[in-house]
């Protein structure tokens, strides 16, 4: 029982300890570690984890994987319920550029310079600050941009044309099953399935892996043995 409550009160010391170091630490530690970084969340890795193991005999060293567990489902919990202890534990998202300005104190804040600035926004696609209306650390930290208006791609609504409306797909057969209730919402019956299955040369629905209803009335299908001449390789 003393190694029961040993291993439950390191564990506990060492989950907070290091949500604590990971707020103080900042968000790059989340997106994009330098070589100092790295070798700090290793290192702080390491040592988290042999103050568990290292004064802790046989297999109660296991049972710290299971509070640990724990204990972050109960984090998770608490943020879902609490939007105070969302702030306190994930943050809040930062504005870094304001109407094409850098707020150069938000980012000293965040512990954030310009060179990771531009990084992230080349993982944009942009390239030159000038086409940035805002640009927000979010609490993962990622970066969100807004480009101003000149620099954004022209939309339908833009140029007045009216578009259509484009949702997702209904699947009315998966993997060699029909999908019965679907079929249903659609107002569509088992007849008008297996007519338009034939109209395509199917006749036994366990040789489809995927059939999906599009919006515009389309139907899609994939057969589970694919006949192609050829198989794009990615590798070299």
């Amino acid at each position: 029982m003393v190694e029961l409550w040993e291993i439950f009160w390191k564990s506990m010391t060492i989950y907070l300890l290091l949500i604590t170091l990971s707020r103080l630490i900042g968000r790059k530690l989340l997106s994009q570690m330098n070589f100092a970084d790295f070798t700090v969340a290793i290192t702080i890795g390491t040592i988290a984890g042999s103050f568990v193991a290292t004064t802790t005999q046989k297999v109660w060293v296991l049972l710290s994987i299971v509070f640990l567990s724990l204990a972050a489902v109960i984090t998770s919990l608490i943020t879902t319920k609490s939007l105070a202890a969302r702030k306190i534990i994930e943050g809040e998202p930062v504005v870094v550029v304001q109407n094409g300005r850098v707020l150069e104190n938000n980012m000293l804040k965040m512990r954030y310079n310009v060179d990771d600035l531009e990084m992230q926004l080349r993982q944009k696609k942009v390239f030159n600050l000038n086409e940035v209306e805002f640009a927000v650390l979010e609490p993962n930290g990622k970066l969100s941009v807004q480009k101003k208006s000149q620099f954004q791609p022209v939309t339908v609504q833009d140029i007045g044309k009216p578009s259509k409306y484009k949702g997702l797909p209904t699947e009315l057969i998966k993997d060699g099953d029909i999908l019965a209730q679907n079929l249903r919402q659609n107002n569509l019956d088992f007849a008008w399935l297996y007519n338009e299955l034939n109209r395509n040369g199917i006749r036994d629905v366990h040789d489809v892996f995927l059939a999906s209803l599009n919006t515009d009335g389309t139907l899609y299908l994939d057969l589970k043995q694919d006949q192609m001449d050829y198989v794009q390789k990615v590798e070299d």
